[in-house]
């Protein structure tokens, strides 16, 4: 038998013993007491909950931020970045210091962004469209492109290959950024990045 296993016995013993000698002193109807006895074993049972969970209650309080607001939680070097209602990840970065909103899609072998997007972050833009790329949508012509700095998060990456679409509004970080990083992963329905 372990401590944790003796005291959790140990506990569920002394809950017992104060709620039976409190119902023993009392002179009431058997149903009354039954009420009371079942009240303390609820407030007993939640306390055991709320004590065995008490790590996770943190994580609770910080998805409930991270819900209301939509910003991901950032920890050191490790940023976790829940799911949106769509089933999808997006978060807000940066490139060359201007702000974007990206949809993070591991199929994309390129960070992909649209022109307008290139022109307003002073990206570096080919002159040529001359790259085929295949996406959900179908195969679209895309221009060869570079951030200086692309940020995410507070993870800065610097000279980062870039394609640049005609007339797509949808911004994605491909897997040129998301390996670089020391590790990532989806645990659930958070998406975890770490720099």
């Amino acid at each position: 038998m372990t401590n944790d296993t003796m005291f959790g016995g140990l506990y569920l013993l002394m809950a017992m013993m104060l709620v039976l000698g409190a119902l023993i002193n009392r002179r009431e109807p058997i149903a009354k007491l039954l009420v009371v006895a079942l009240a303390w074993v609820a407030i007993f049972g939640a306390g055991f909950i709320l004590f065995t969970f008490r790590d996770d209650l943190g994580w609770v309080a910080q998805r409930l931020r991270t819900e209301a607001t939509g910003e991901p939680i950032v920890a050191g070097r490790e940023v976790r970045i829940p799911m949106a209602i769509d089933g999808h990840f997006w978060i807000s970065g940066e490139i060359n210091g201007a702000p974007v909103k990206f949809l993070v899609d591991s199929g994309a072998t390129v960070t992909t962004i649209d022109r307008a997007t290139a022109l307003n972050a002073g990206a570096e833009v080919g002159v040529a469209r001359d790259r085929m790329v295949r996406t959900g949508n179908g195969t679209i012509r895309v221009a060869a492109g570079r951030a200086q700095r692309l940020s995410i998060a507070g993870i800065d990456r610097e000279d980062v290959a870039l394609h640049i679409a005609d007339g797509d509004d949808m911004n994605v970080l491909g897997m040129n950024f998301l390996s670089t990083l020391s590790r990532w992963s989806v645990e659930g329905r958070w998406l975890i990045l770490q720099g």
